[in-house]
């Protein structure tokens, strides 16, 4: 593994990506950013950590977006709605935290943040439905019909925020080093994997 190496895992719900990241981080001694990237995008902008977890991974209207880039009606030029400040501020923590060493990155569309990096290593993590159900009903309590409607609907919202920022689609697996599906290996057999595609 290089010295400084970022590592991106885009990951469905139920896929065990985050799982997987927590792992990989042990074994490679390295920091992993998950619901630390909010809270740090908390203390650098000064915004609530409340308003970010509202906001983690959902979509953007198209409206809100031409707002935000200054676009005027009727002479009128407006100011950047809190719901992008929030945003951008998040997607300033990743790169911060990029910047300051090696480390792997869940989800935020840090792929495409951090696209600039020499070396990044980015991987997608997904799972069929039966085996995202199950796993989502255990982490969660839910039953199977709930876990299942979680998963759909997590899927849209991840979607829906990757696509309107990045400039590909979430999943498309054309734009990753690397995709597993673990419906077919386990947990651990995933971590090895990537540990050999890093060496």
């Amino acid at each position: 593994m290089k010295d400084h190496q970022i590592i991106t895992i885009g990951r469905q719900l139920g896929s065990g990506g985050r799982e997987i990241g927590i792992k990989l981080s042990k074994e490679l001694g390295i920091p992993v950013y998950d619901k630390e990237i909010l809270e740090e995008s908390a203390k650098e902008s000064g915004f609530s950590r409340e308003i970010f977890e509202k906001h983690d991974e959902k979509p953007t209207s198209s409206f809100l977006y031409a707002l935000a880039m200054g676009a005027s009606s009727f002479g009128h030029t407006y100011q950047k709605p809190l719901l992008l400040e929030v945003y951008l501020a998040q997607f300033e923590t990743i790169r911060k935290l990029a910047q300051q060493g090696s480390g792997i990155f869940i989800g935020r569309c840090s792929d495409y943040v951090l696209n600039d990096m020499d070396a990044i290593f980015n991987i997608y993590v997904h799972a069929d439905m039966a085996t995202r159900v199950k796993r989502t009903s255990q982490k969660h309590s839910l039953s199977s019909k709930q876990a299942e409607e979680m998963c759909i609907r997590n899927d849209k919202d991840r979607a829906g925020y990757y696509n309107y920022y990045a400039n590909h689609e979430w999943g498309d697996s054309r734009h990753y080093d690397l995709t597993i599906n673990t419906s077919k290996i386990e947990i651990d057999q995933a971590v090895e994997v990537i540990k050999f595609c890093l060496k």
